[in-house]
């Protein structure tokens, strides 16, 4: 049986997505009925495209926007609700995905059709960011391999697979070496100065690690390598061994072991380079700069050397001053990376007196929330 709006949510297309009802198992399914629904859309546009704003633009823009509502949250569930059920059936319907995006990038009568309305008499009508949109996808085309033919394209479609097998098999390895790790605190001694908000956070991973007694005032505390635990943990604990040792494992994230993203790096280079080298380009720094707003790969090395030039000095200024007010404040050796976030904050504290602790009472999330939207449509209403 195929799958329909009623039976899966991935097809509803529009709005906000509702989460609470996405299960993994509706992943595979959703998205094959979406891709036969939006190649027979494509076949159907390729057809009858004519070379203008409506009669090309509008159509391809439903289908691609039709695609990113539905792949785009499982992409999100991917980082932020992974599961095993999820994952296995990301990788059973990424190739799918992957095929469709050649075969929409790659379409000749879609590609000439944008051309033609460069040329044609409507272009000179179009506004400015219209012309933009028209110009940016005959280069986006013409960087997808609408160019390529026999051997060449067929070898491109397999680098541009792998680059996404790779890319995800990535994103997974520092999401498992995340996970993987856990600093349990027991004693009162280990979280001496840590927040109130970082305890009660700290023991809900514990919980959540097995540890049921876990209490934010007694304790044990788990503290994870997700950003919420991380930096406050850096930016508070008074231990500096424990600091040393949550930083070491931060930076360190899939870097050993099964989870070694070296090997992955290394062959997404090569295929990198590959994948320039086919569509014309020396090195995959050009191609990647051929959708930039930059000339070239010597203006941005030109650009980056301007900005060492114009803030280092400044850079290191402010580390002699955060050095000297460590030093003034029991600090008895050279400050190392996970000394600078802890030493960083006392500063700001004692020089500006500001305190996350004492804001954060005064931003519960529900007037963020409606704080952030307001502005949302004074902005754009």
């Amino acid at each position: 049986m195929s799958a329909t709006v009623q039976t899966n949510p991935l097809l509803i297309g529009e709005g906000l997505p509702p989460f609470d009802a996405i299960r993994p198992e509706q992943v595979v399914p959703g998205i094959t009925e979406l891709l036969q629904v939006l190649t027979a859309q494509l076949e159907q546009l390729e057809k009858t495209v004519q070379p203008s704003w409506e009669g090309l633009v509008e159509p391809l823009t439903q289908i691609e926007e039709r695609l990113r509502w539905s792949w785009g949250i499982i992409g999100h569930l991917m980082g932020v609700k992974n599961s095993p059920e999820l994952r296995e059936a990301y990788e059973v319907i990424q190739p799918s995905l992957v095929q469709f995006a050649n075969r929409l990038g790659q379409s000749k009568p879609l590609y000439e059709a944008f051309k033609q309305i460069r040329i044609s008499p409507q272009w000179q009508s179009l506004e400015s960011a219209q012309q933009r949109i028209v110009e940016a996808a005959i280069r986006d085309a013409e960087l997808s391999g609408v160019g390529l033919e026999g051997e060449t394209k067929a070898r491109f479609n397999q680098i541009q697979q792998e680059l996404a097998e790779l890319s995800t098999q990535f994103s997974n390895h520092v999401l498992d070496a995340t996970k993987a790790f856990g600093l349990n605190l027991t004693t009162l001694d280990e979280i001496v100065g840590l927040p109130s908000s970082l305890l009660a956070l700290a023991a809900q991973a514990a919980q959540e690690d097995g540890i049921e007694e876990a209490t934010p005032e007694d304790g044990p505390w788990c503290i994870t390598l997700d950003y919420p635990s991380y930096l406050p943990f850096l930016q508070h604990s008074q231990s500096r061994d424990l600091r040393e040792k949550v930083y070491r494992a931060f930076i360190t994230r899939a870097a050993s072991g099964d989870l070694d993203n070296q090997p992955i790096i290394e062959r997404t280079l090569e295929l990198r380079q590959e994948m320039a080298k086919l569509l014309g380009y020396s090195t995959y720094a050009d191609l990647s700069i051929a959708r930039k707003m930059t000339p070239s790969v010597a203006a941005v090395e030109q650009l980056m050397a301007e900005l060492q030039q114009a803030s280092y000095a400044a850079a290191e200024q402010e580390l002699d001053t955060l050095t000297t007010f460590a030093y003034e404040h029991g600090a008895t050796s050279e400050l190392k990376q996970w000394d600078i976030p802890f030493w960083s904050e006392r500063m700001r504290e004692e020089q500006y007196g500001l305190n996350d602790e004492e804001l954060r009472p005064y931003f519960p999330l529900p007037q963020v929330l409606e704080g952030l939207f307001a502005l949302a449509e004074r902005l754009f209403e």
